[in-house]
């Protein structure tokens, strides 16, 4: 278990779900992962919950966005990666081919942030830290371990995300399919990129919390309506398998050895 009071810019900093039903989703994960609510104002009619581990912050769960549901966007898992400059990082995305979904903007005082989809089509966010640096605590049972890219050209975007962010990025020996693995500029794991699978799938950022045991936990949540998408299986370095929540958002679990 890795604590956290600041992130490196370039470093994944937190993650938060957009879903349908946030009451249900709260009990859900919650019941999976241990997770208290500390339900937050965070405007005119709107909660920001809070999900902590030991008091400390590890991830988030909102109400979708309407325009988001008009759109038919199914409930999602948001990775946010730290910037020094959300204005900034918006533009070199844009230089850099990127679409941006929603221009750099402050969200009360935590920070500020913005909404990109990469030119191969997946959707991250970029925050600038003001009162909230990100999550608490990372790296654990309970918490985001790992942040993995799922793209139709792996080498297109570890060049834009290194261009992007200062990713150093490498080829995974001994990998049955294509992986990169990322390290930011000061040589932390990072995140890793493979291709999309199934080939038809949408590319998109996965977001892996940490478990003990995750064929005890894929069945947990069997038992609380989630869905297995992917069985528990072992990588070598540890076991994974990847969950659909009731209201359909999409996540993964790792089993094995976390980092600090």
């Amino acid at each position: 278990m890795g604590e956290r009071t600041s992130y490196t810019p370039g470093a994944f900093c937190w993650a938060d779900l957009n879903t349908t039903d946030p009451d249900a989703a709260k009990e859900f994960y919650s019941a999976l992962f241990g997770w208290e609510v500390n339900d937050m104002p965070a405007g005119e009619d709107e909660v920001y919950s809070m999900m902590m581990v030991d008091g400390k912050s590890a991830a988030a769960i909102a109400a979708q966005p309407e325009q988001q549901r008009d759109a038919g966007v199914p409930p999602m898992w948001n990775s946010y990666i730290a910037v020094e400059s959300a204005d900034r990082a918006v533009e070199r995305a844009r230089e850099l081919g990127a679409t941006v979904h929603a221009p750099a903007f402050d969200m009360l005082e935590a920070g500020r942030m913005g909404v990109i989809q990469d030119p191969q089509g997946a959707y991250f966010l970029v925050w600038e830290p003001k009162r909230f640096q990100g999550a608490e605590l990372v790296n654990g049972p309970g918490l985001v371990s790992w942040n993995e890219l799922a793209s139709p050209d792996v080498d297109a975007s570890a060049e834009f995300y290194s261009e992007l962010f200062g990713w150093k990025t490498e080829p995974f020996e001994g990998m049955q399919m294509p992986y990169i693995t990322v390290q930011t500029k000061d040589g932390h794991g990072n995140g890793g990129i493979r291709p999309v699978m199934p080939p038809d799938a949408p590319p998109h950022w996965l977001v892996y919390f940490g478990v003990e045991d995750a064929t005890a936990t894929l069945k947990r949540a069997n038992e609380l309506g989630g869905t297995a998408l992917v069985e528990a299986v072992d990588i070598g370095i540890g076991q994974i398998a990847v969950v659909q929540d009731p209201q359909g958002a999409v996540f993964a679990l790792f089993a094995g050895q976390f980092e600090n």
